[in-house]
């Protein structure tokens, strides 16, 4: 009885577990985080996870859609979350007791110089059990390594699925501005080549010298260089959209071409004051913090593990079953054998591999700590910046707005007075490089805006 009462306590030991439970690093509070940020703290909103279709363009809604179901670097984190699932499976059942059916044929001659002979000659069939008894909690910190790291993996998934909608919206954004910019090329050649006719028409007349035809030619020749340019920004823009939605490049051109109205052609309306709204929570939940802390919740379960094995190792293990010297009368009460065997194993001199081992994972910790008080500040950085570039960028938008409507009208009369015989060609050339500069600034920073949204979008952790 008191054989068994020692095991029924070891037992109850291993309700214990070594080495130092997990406890979140105590750096940059909430309170801290909310005022480097400038949050208020009041009527907090939060993310969804479809905030692109805040932007009312079902193109883009579709091709965002199609990125998230069918990009490989999706299906690659998916297998990672995968394989972290099985890994915590076959982990987390490790230090449990083992049974397997144990069947067979034994035979042995020993040799006649050993003293007496004894020879060996029987079937058995039966039961052989083992357990590794987790006294110190090894195996319970194993699991909670793997069930960290299984989090981590899910964590990478949300990741991969935020940065793919930023960067598809990215570069759908970059083609409409491209496209954009093409049409106003286009528009600029037709706009040069009237005016080269009217230069021609004056010098023909004598009205103009060679010098402003000259010049009028070489506005339209330029503009002609510009275009392959733009054009060979769209078709790259067209393929790495195709890329990123798991298609072969070209499949998309005629999807990606402008069907109506350009996004980029007008500003973005956002509610500035929704940048301060956010809770501050958003920081610790987004998908690389989480990787960082759960890497680091893993690498404090491996310091248990290794706390753990510096101390005694008890197990157990037992056969039940058959053994007959003749297979016909195996199965049979008389043939009923079984064994037990407990064993304890304390590690005693290992040449200090053990304790220096348990130094290592230490060490390895608080390398995991920094990595993750490394990935906080560097949240708090990415949505600082995208919160004061989105503010500073509708400043500067306002402004290009307000010049591309003066130089229009500047164009406008400059035109009307070279006609006239007012004014000098190279006014009207330099009027008309300055409303294609205005043109071309205006849909840059209107396309500012929105890569600037999406920026702070993902920032904010994207809605995962």
């Amino acid at each position: 009885m008191n054989k068994y009462l020692a095991f029924f306590s070891f037992a109850l030991l291993a309700s214990c577990s070594v080495g130092p439970d997990y406890r979140q690093p105590q750096f940059f509070g909430n309170d801290e985080i909310a005022k480097s940020l400038g949050l208020n703290g009041q009527n907090s909103r939060q993310i969804t996870k479809d905030w692109y279709r805040r932007f009312n363009d079902e193109a883009l809604n579709v091709l965002i859609d199609n990125a998230l179901e069918n990009s490989p670097d999706v299906q690659i984190a998916v297998q990672k979350l995968r394989q972290a699932r099985a890994n915590l499976k076959i982990n987390a059942v490790s230090y449990l007791p083992n049974l397997n059916a144990d069947g067979g044929y034994h035979y042995s001659k020993s040799s006649k110089n050993i003293g007496a002979a004894i020879n060996t000659d029987y079937y058995q069939v039966g039961l052989d059990a083992s357990w590794e008894i987790d006294i110190w909690g090894a195996g319970r910190r194993q699991t909670e390594e793997y069930q960290a790291l299984y989090r981590a993996a899910g964590a990478n998934l949300d990741n991969v699925q935020i940065s793919l909608a930023a960067e598809t919206a990215n570069n759908y954004i970059n083609l409409r501005m491209a496209q954009e910019q093409l049409e106003i090329a286009n528009k600029n050649l037709r706009l040069q080549q009237d005016i080269f006719e009217t230069v021609k028409e004056k010098h023909a007349a004598g009205l103009a010298d060679d010098i402003a035809l000259n010049q009028s030619q070489y506005a339209v020749e330029n503009t002609k260089t510009i275009i392959p340019a733009l054009e060979y920004n769209v078709q790259a823009y067209k393929n790495a959209i195709a890329v990123l939605t798991g298609r072969l490049p070209g499949e998309l051109d005629g999807q990606l071409d402008v069907g109506g109205d350009n996004l980029v052609s007008r500003k973005f309306e956002f509610d500035l004051d929704n940048l301060y709204a956010l809770p501050v929570e958003n920081i610790r939940r987004r998908p690389d913090v989480r990787i960082a802390e759960n890497n680091l919740i893993a690498q404090n379960a491996a310091v248990g593990q290794a706390v753990a094995a510096l101390y005694p190792n008890v197990s157990i293990s037992g056969f039940w079953g058959y053994q007959s010297q003749k297979g016909g009368n195996l199965i049979s009460p008389d043939s009923n054998a079984y064994s037990y065997l407990p064993s304890v194993t304390l590690p005693i001199f290992h040449w200090g591999a053990l304790v220096n081992n348990v130094e290592l994972r230490k060490g390895i910790k608080e390398e995991y700590v920094y990595i993750y008080k490394n990935s906080v500040l560097n949240a708090v950085n990415e949505l600082k910046n995208a919160m004061t570039s989105i503010d500073k960028e509708y400043a500067k938008n306002a402004s290009y707005r307000k010049s591309k409507e003066n130089m229009g009208e500047v164009l406008k009369l400059t035109l009307f007075k070279y006609k006239e015989g007012l004014i000098e060609f190279s006014d009207v050339l330099t009027a008309e490089q300055s409303y294609l500069n205005s043109q071309i600034s205006l849909i840059d920073s209107n396309g500012n805006i929105y890569q600037n949204i999406i920026a702070f979008y993902k920032a904010a952790g994207g809605g995962y």
